[in-house]
């Protein structure tokens, strides 16, 4: 089953704050239920968010109310490009549920071609460590760099997956890791501040992402957490790839200084701190484009800076 799903009389998504433990799903009938959604990341990742706005704008409008709608879901995420670039089609669009319906299959053909052409980087037996969630569930279905490893696996290549936990929302523990289980991937989980030591003992041969906004000079805007992960791999002289449909290009935003980088609540990182601590928690950090050695799309694999 799709992440997001036209139903009809709604646009239904997987619920990920309840993975790995269940598998339940969420039915939204308004903008603002599909808003609250994405807020509360019951939908996450760059595509699946592009897709449920777009149901979200089309909910909008057939219930007179474009432009209420579009204020809720454009306050929903701040950072990833997605969200705001289906907005703008659906609201252009003569008929809005068809422009989210070509949006969400279109998403799942740009995902499958991302996949062909990721894994044509990859070589057999590849070892590979990887960030966040950005499989199926960061998509409409099939994944943006997951969907490389997943294309590569398809191949018969055989690679083998690092997973970061991701603090704090452990994405990647709990999702990454149940995607690859059930892909039949095999894979291992390591804490975010093992990647340095794996990759200094020379256990990874790639570095790899998604992104939720590339900037037009090639800055990727991802999951906090890539940053640090592509310094490491430049260190160690390992790739880093970052894998993103051409939606998630901003050509307005000249580099990551630029975008707006969502702040969570301090809750999501105090759990183990005694009552009252302070915490800062942004969502999503910059890495350079320097330190990218390819930016893959469904259009093809771009080396070096954009600009």
């Amino acid at each position: 089953m799709a992440t997001v799903e036209w139903v009809g009389d709604g646009v239904r998504l997987i619920d990920q704050t309840r993975l790995p433990e269940q598998e339940t799903y969420v039915l939204c009938t308004t903008a603002e239920e599909v808003a609250g959604a994405i807020r509360r990341m019951v939908v996450r990742g760059a595509p699946a968010i592009g897709a449920a706005a777009a149901y979200g704008m089309a909910l909008a409008a057939l219930q007179g109310r474009r432009s209420a709608g579009a204020a809720a879901i454009r306050e929903a995420r701040p950072t990833a490009r997605d969200l705001f670039w289906a907005v703008e089609l659906v609201e252009q669009a003569g008929d809005p549920l068809e422009e989210a319906h070509r949006i969400a299959r279109d998403s799942v053909e740009a995902c499958r071609r991302m996949g062909r052409e990721g894994a044509a980087l990859l070589p057999d037996g590849a070892r590979i460590v990887t960030i966040c969630n950005t499989g199926a569930l960061a998509a409409v279905d099939y994944g943006t760099a997951l969907g490389v490893v997943r294309a590569a696996h398809e191949q018969g290549k055989r690679p083998f997956v690092y997973v970061m936990e991701t603090r704090p929302r452990a994405q990647g523990a709990r999702l990454t890791t149940w995607e690859l289980r059930k892909l039949g991937i095999e894979h291992r989980l390591i804490v975010d501040s093992a990647a340095g030591l794996l990759l200094r003992r020379g256990m990874a041969d790639v570095a790899i992402s998604g992104a939720d906004r590339v900037c037009a000079n090639g800055d990727v805007v991802n999951k906090i957490g890539t940053y640090p992960l592509a310094l490491l791999a430049r260190e160690h002289g390992v790739p880093f790839y970052a894998v993103a449909p051409t939606s998630t290009i901003d050509a307005g935003c000249p580099d990551g200084d630029q975008v707006a980088i969502e702040e969570r609540a301090p809750g999501e990182v105090t759990t183990f701190a005694p009552s009252g601590t302070e915490a800062w928690n942004p969502a999503f950090d910059v890495t350079p484009a320097s330190l990218v050695t390819a930016l893959v799309t469904e259009r093809g694999v771009l080396h070096g800076a954009l600009a």
